[in-house]
């Protein structure tokens, strides 16, 4: 995708909104899942979360067309009309709900600096996905980057630290297995909805409510499958507080974001912005929930904040070289490589 030419004061309020938005997201949605024995449903808040960008979406499809009639227009004619596309978009929409609840269970058993740093796993899985689905090749440096990633990840793993202000039991195996399969989904159904973006001109919210639509049906659905019996007992908000419904919030704000965040920065900026929030995790988990920082956490903290720079650096292609004497058509599909 090609960067616009927008000022870098709007670049770095991008950075900044994502980080801190990254950042408390993490944070907020453990402090939610170890401070009461008795929690909220993380099934329903991530139902929650869905509604919540579906209204958005349309919110913002409204402006986009201009008048309410254009609106219903372009949802009859996309969504409607467009059992094909609905069920198109309902893969992502399973794999984002299996991921934000896989978040959930990592966040019950793991710390927030711990789940930081092992949810960069999603750079060589979305990697090895762009790789396979959209038939891109990595650069040397790249490559490199990822297996130092997933040294750094090795080290933060190999003596967990321990936290001693959680008032639930934990298990570091379980929560390591639900960040890995949450990386996979991630990796999968990110290159998945690039695709189906590109393989046409439909608007990217149009998309959005295609998707978020199918997503509301598919968590509903893991509700009441798994959480049945408690919601009836207890009702479906059990557990909400102000930090709940922030929690939900920010999940919302932060899938928004990423578009726009995709659309008005490049791959450095979104680096230093992971790192960042990693740093940020860290200093919260230390504050709040008590993280002993060891010496292979912080080489492997070390180590993934440089594996994500790294990995986002331009690439060297020769093909750049004469970009100033092609035609513009040309020159914009090599911006776009």
């Amino acid at each position: 995708m090609a960067i616009e030419n927008v000022s870098l004061p709007f670049k770095l309020y991008c950075l900044t909104v994502m980080t801190l938005v990254a950042a408390t997201y993490i944070i907020a949605l453990r402090y939610t899942r170890v401070t009461s024995a008795d929690t909220y449903f993380s099934t329903t808040a991530v139902c929650i979360t869905e509604v919540i960008k579906l209204l958005i979406s349309v919110g913002i499809l409204t402006k986009e067309s201009g008048s309410l009639g254009n609106l219903c227009s372009s949802l009859r004619e996309n969504i409607v009309g467009s059992p094909k596309e609905m069920l198109k978009l309902s893969i992502p929409s399973i794999v984002y709900a299996v991921q934000n609840n896989m978040a959930f269970l990592a966040l019950s058993n793991l710390d927030a600096a711990v789940y930081q740093v092992t949810y960069q796993l999603k750079i060589p899985c979305t990697a090895l996905c762009t790789v396979l689905m959209l038939h891109r090749t990595l650069s040397k440096l790249q490559w490199l980057s990822v297996f130092m990633l997933c040294g750094g990840v090795t080290l933060v793993q190999w003596k967990p630290a321990e936290a001693t202000k959680v008032q639930v039991e934990q298990n570091p195996w379980i929560g390591f297995a639900a960040v890995s399969i949450a990386v996979l989904c991630s990796g999968f159904a990110g290159v998945y909805f690039e695709k189906v973006l590109k393989s046409s001109n439909t608007s990217l919210w149009v998309r959005n409510i295609q998707m978020y639509l199918s997503g509301i049906v598919v968590t509903l659905a893991g509700v009441f499958l798994s959480d049945a019996a408690g919601i009836m007992e207890k009702g479906f908000f059990h557990g909400y507080t102000l930090y709940v419904w922030l929690v939900i919030f920010l999940g919302s704000v932060g899938g928004l974001y990423t578009s726009v965040v995709v659309k008005y920065t490049d791959n450095i900026m979104k680096g230093f912005s992971a790192a960042a929030a990693i740093i940020l995790s860290t200093v919260a988990s230390v504050l709040l929930f008590g993280l002993q920082i060891t010496v292979t956490f912080v080489l492997g903290t070390a180590l993934v904040c440089i594996s994500i720079y790294m990995y986002g650096l331009p690439r060297q292609d020769t093909t750049r070289i004469n970009i100033e004497t092609t035609d513009k058509p040309s020159k914009e599909r090599l911006l776009n490589v």
